[in-house]
């Protein structure tokens, strides 16, 4: 069953608190991973293999380079989902 945007967003929000510690309530559609949220690639790898088991989705390797902001992520589990 695909999921609404604000509940892939907590979804997403929930992994990014538990490899970083950062605040749920700071991952926002509009941030960046890297720019805004200061994610580097290890813990993106991490996050992005917790959303696949969290979502049920496949995120190809090349897809991940792609998935810039927060938004980007959940518009791509959400069609990933559909």
């Amino acid at each position: 069953m695909a999921q609404s945007t604000q509940e892939i967003l907590a979804g997403l929000a929930e992994i990014v608190n538990e490899e970083t510690g950062l605040d749920p309530a700071s991952v926002e559609l509009d941030k960046s991973f890297t720019d805004d949220l200061d994610i580097d690639s290890l813990s993106m790898m991490t996050i992005v293999v917790n959303a696949e088991d969290k979502f049920g989705v496949s995120i190809p390797d090349d897809e991940v380079k792609n998935l810039k902001t927060v938004r980007d992520a959940v518009d791509f589990i959400a069609s990933a989902q559909g």
